[in-house]
């Protein structure tokens, strides 16, 4: 069978689509691209079975409309694949919608949001099939393979039988993780994802993910507790075998493991030991996600030996209340003394925050924007990335703000993070996005100046630096304020 997984282009007056491999949609001044893991393995499970296989990013690819529709529709695919996010699911609709009417091919719709609300996307467009939660690469290969006989679904599949909707139930995440195969980069066109990417100080980069997603999984603001509200993981020793491969036969010199966070005690043990055994630690630099409050500073300090460069952590807020209402599980002490032991193990620390929660006013938004300069000032991170706070469909944020009528709109064009969706009585939005302007300059601090000249070793950090500079103004115009 022939089968197409694809992004259409989504051209904007907003900038570029950062969809792919994406837990919060954004709209970004210069293009960064995301290597999409969960669409790729698709992509490789598929072609390893004999299916014909296209993987065509339109996005990524730069392409115009017109050349993605030519090579999409010259492949003469049977199936077509489209992973969707709420800002875009409108546009998704209709471009459905426009494809069904002049290519007679079955189409496919994944992703948190559909996830979270299949029904209406079936009322919306005549998609075929909806694939519910985050093993959708599983889920494609088993329609593919049943030749789109029902009786042989799995669980979470969504789909017409003339005009009747109907679906197969709640969808399992009891696939074995290790019984995937290792992407083929060259199938997926790995190139496209290796340079431009923020995260990355030293190219060619690339992703993998040792676990689908969080081992906590209980933030009630983000939108893939609904694709993974259980954690698995992948053998330790075969994620290592992969990282050599990469290594070996591409020359991959950064490798982000985008797992929600990176597993934990034995597992992590296991994997730097054997990292540094191997001595892939001399060749490659590693980063992750991962959570305040569980790891201490020689678990830093083992990282940082086994390669590890980069540390993602999400912070949110520095108000205790607000980490407390998202079920964070965290103190905002966890947040100041992890950073700092991270970063003294020579571990570049980058932090996420939110901004424009419906319950916080001006003293709670200025206690964040005090810590998170405060950090950048001691050198307890490198970098840190703003957004406006966004209730996905699906999340139980969501759920409480709109039983409490405390969202502005249920436009999804609007869920882009370019203005406030949450009312916030206390704040104004050019207060929050002042905010987190404040945030970003924080970066010019003369102390955060010096301890990134001072961790200037190479030409690699001279290049991180400037991209990052230009990153910044892009930052400082994505959120500018009616009145700034």
């Amino acid at each position: 069978m022939r089968v197409a997984i694809v992004y259409p282009p989504m051209k904007s007056e907003k900038g570029v689509a950062l969809l792919t491999q994406n837990r919060q949609f954004q709209w970004f001044s210069r293009p960064t691209y995301i290597f999409p893991v969960v669409p790729a393995t698709a992509a490789t499970m598929l072609d390893k079975a004999g299916h014909e296989v296209l993987f065509l990013d339109g996005i990524a690819s730069e392409l115009s409309n017109e050349e993605f529709e030519r090579r999409l529709w010259q492949f003469n695919p049977q199936v077509v694949v489209i992973e969707t996010k709420t800002p875009v699911v409108k546009r998704h609709w209709q471009w459905i919608s426009q494809a069904k009417e002049s290519h007679d091919t079955k189409i496919v719709i994944v992703g948190d949001h559909v996830t979270a609300m299949p029904e209406e996307t079936m009322e919306n467009c005549p998609v075929d099939f909806i694939l519910t939660g985050g093993d959708w690469d599983f889920l494609l290969k088993n329609i593919v393979e049943a030749n789109f006989d029902a009786s042989k679904f799995e669980s979470g599949i969504w789909y017409r039988e003339g005009d009747t909707v109907k679906s197969t139930g709640a969808f399992k995440l009891d696939h074995d993780l290790n019984s995937a195969p290792w992407i083929d980069r060259d199938l997926v066109n790995w190139k496209l994802y290796a340079y431009k990417n923020g995260n990355f100080r030293r190219t060619p980069g690339t992703y993998i993910m040792s676990g689908r997603d969080c081992w906590h999984a209980k933030c009630t603001f983000c939108s893939w507790t609904t694709l993974y509200p259980t954690y698995r993981t992948r053998d330790p020793i075969d994620v290592v075998d992969e990282i050599e491969m990469l290594v070996e036969k591409y020359g991959i010199k950064e490798l982000m493991d985008d797992s929600g966070s990176l597993p934990v005690g034995k597992w992590l043990e296991t994997f730097c030991n054997e990292i540094i055994r191997r001595r892939l630690n001399r060749k490659l630099r590693i980063d992750c996600n991962m959570r305040f409050g569980r790891l201490k500073a020689e678990d830093y300090r083992l990282m940082r030996k086994a390669g590890f460069r980069l540390v993602l952590f999400g912070v949110e807020s520095a108000n205790q209340a607000t980490l407390d209402k998202f079920v964070k599980a965290l103190k905002v002490e966890d947040v100041e003394n992890g950073a700092k032991w991270a970063s003294e193990a020579g571990l570049d620390v980058h932090l996420t925050f939110m901004f424009g929660h419906a319950w916080e006013g001006p003293s709670e938004i200025a206690s964040t924007v005090k810590l998170a300069r405060s950090l950048l000032a001691k050198g307890h991170a490198s970098t840190l990335q703003c957004t406006l706070t966004i209730p996905y469909p699906g999340t139980p944020l969501f759920k409480e703000l709109k039983e409490k009528d405390a969202l502005h709109t249920l436009d999804w064009d609007e869920y882009d993070m370019r203005r406030a969706v949450t009312i916030t009585p206390l704040v104004s939005e050019d207060e929050i996005k002042r905010a987190i302007q404040d945030v970003y300059r924080g970066f010019l601090q003369p102390r955060a100046l010096l301890h990134r000249l001072f961790s200037t070793r190479t030409l690699f950090d001279f290049g991180f630096y400037y991209r990052g500079i230009r990153s910044l103004i892009g930052h400082l115009t994505d959120f500018k304020s009616s009145r700034a």
